[in-house]
């Protein structure tokens, strides 16, 4: 028995929460909020998540952000007020590491080269570099071995835009993540050219402080209690580091980004991906923050396609026994996890597990070296229904457990409806669309109409309201055969039990209050 006192933050909610883009269900944030008001959905969520395209952005579907303004085609201040009166807490992200080659501060920069304000707040990649490299053929220059070979990279070529300045010369600047450079006349290769990158911002300008301290305020008046710290483990770079979670810069930014929100009473959920064995998460839940527990999907789906709980509740007992703060999730807006289960989970069932879902129609996600060749699969993407091969039974089970987990559950709002993969969206946008495919109001009404919608929605209901999962609760666990599992919670004479057979995919859950008799909930 593991005592559940003080995993859960005062100010991490313990409800339930919904994961959408604001155009996800019906259009905009509007029609999303039509969801929640649906008689079906009374008492489901407790929480909602909404992804960046809520603000301007222009790439990356919201992760480019051009301001933190409300994207005013999706979304109204009076959409969130009406979060508020329904009694639903807020998440935000806030995207730390770059801003859009679109917003006003780059622009400027463009515009006024030198003599901006904001001539500081982005990184030159040549100025950055000097003296520590030599110029390649296409004028930026190349980081020596000694450098280079610890670049940690996200993409194939090197993390640079060349961009053009006031005063007639090129200028390279840093840009980790997407960049995207078109033609203004296809049919003429000097035609003038239109931009579209994440520029990193320099965390050692005090401009970019400023920043970040008026977005705080900005993001907490529109309701936020959560903000996710998107790419955070970028944000410190340093010569002769990886410029991923480099330490003890990053612990820095960290702290100073707490204390700026603290100011707003916000709570900081740091968003990180990387390997079990390499501890991070263990460093951020030992100073306190929330984590994400990545490991979870991956570590569910093995579980499920084993029969074997093993892996699993060895990774539930660890989050008891060491009091993670933790967020879970089935899907998500991005892949399944595969590369942060490395160290819970052997090379062979890692790579069996991107196997089975490649099968299963899943496109693999990779981290490439400073030499762009690939260093490590990073993620696969999927839906989570897909994954499972489509199985309603599994689907259904792996929900069940998912509202057993300690932490607070979040639900992708296509795992919701069952979503399957959007092969179409795959092709033609990219890997992650496979999973984000919008909903519209005829399509949400008939899953309504669902058994696995209803069904679903039947567990998220009994988490969200029943009184054994609170803070201060216990988990009792009986993994004695490896093919059953079964969990226990009980606070204040509140009893919820759940019982699954991870062979068969069947599973009961019951509950009852003091000395009454057990009722199955389904």
């Amino acid at each position: 028995m593991v005592d559940n006192h003080d995993i859960k933050s005062p100010n991490l909610p313990n409800g339930v929460m919904l994961n959408l883009y604001p155009d996800s269900c019906n259009g905009n944030l509007k029609g999303a909020l039509s969801l929640l008001k649906q008689a079906e959905l009374a008492d489901v969520f407790s929480l909602l998540y909404i992804l960046p395209s809520l603000f301007e952005s222009d790439l990356d579907r919201g992760f480019s952000v051009i301001s933190y303004d409300l994207n005013k085609e999706l979304a109204e201040r009076e959409d969130l007020e009406s979060l508020q009166k329904l009694g639903v807490s807020l998440k935000l992200d806030f995207v730390l590491n770059h801003l859009s080659v679109g917003s006003p501060q780059f622009k400027d920069l463009l515009e006024k080269g030198d003599d901006s304000e904001y001539v500081d707040m982005f990184i030159d990649w040549n100025k950055f570099w000097a003296g520590k490299g030599e110029k390649g053929p296409e004028g930026f220059i190349i980081p020596r071995d000694e450098y280079l070979s610890k670049l940690f990279m996200r993409k194939p070529e090197m993390p640079v835009l060349k961009l053009p300045f006031p005063d007639g010369t090129e200028r390279f600047y840093w840009n980790t993540f997407y960049q995207k450079v078109n033609l203004l006349n296809p049919d003429d290769t000097k035609s003038e050219k239109s931009y579209l990158g994440q520029m990193d911002l320099n965390a050692d300008s005090s401009v970019v402080w400023d920043f970040y301290e008026d977005t705080f305020k900005k993001l907490s008046s529109y309701g936020a209690k959560i903000v996710r710290l998107d790419a955070f483990a970028y944000l410190h770079k340093e010569a002769g580091s990886s410029n991923f979670f480099n330490e003890p810069g990053t612990w820095d930014h960290l702290e100073h980004l707490k204390q700026i929100a603290d100011k707003y009473d916000l709570t900081l959920l740091p968003e990180i991906h990387s390997k079990y064995e390499d501890k991070i998460h263990e460093q951020l839940a030992e100073k306190g923050y929330p984590i994400y527990d990545f490991f979870f999907p991956g570590l569910l789906i093995h579980t499920l396609e084993t029969s074997d709980n093993t892996k699993l509740t060895s990774w539930i007992n660890e989050i008891m026994e060491k009091r993670f703060k933790t967020v879970n999730m089935l899907g998500c807006h991005d892949g399944i996890p595969v590369l942060d289960v490395k160290g819970y989970l052997d090379d062979q069932a890692i790579e069996g597990l991107i196997g089975l879902i490649k099968t299963r129609g899943g496109r693999v996600k990779d981290l490439f070296g400073a030499d762009g060749k690939k260093i490590s699969y990073y993620q696969i993407n999927a839906t989570f229904f897909s994954a499972l091969g489509e199985n309603e039974k599994k689907m259904l089970l792996a929900r069940a457990i998912q509202i057993f987990m300690p932490g607070t559950p979040q639900v992708w709002y296509l795992d919701l409806f069952a979503g399957t993969n959007d092969y179409e969206a795959a092709d033609n946008i990219g890997h992650k669309d496979i999973n984000r495919t919008n909903l519209t109001e005829k399509e949400i009404l008939a899953g309504l109409e669902t058994s696995i919608v209803e069904k679903q929605l039947k567990l998220l209901k009994f988490r969200n309201t029943n009184p054994a999962f609170g803070t201060g609760a216990t988990l009792e666990m009986d993994n004695t055969d490896k093919e059953n599992l079964t969990m226990l919670w009980v606070k204040n004479g509140h009893s919820a039990r759940l019982e699954a057979n991870l062979r068969e995919y069947r599973f009961h859950i019951y509950y009852k209050k003091g000395d009454e008799e057990w009722f199955s909930l389904l």
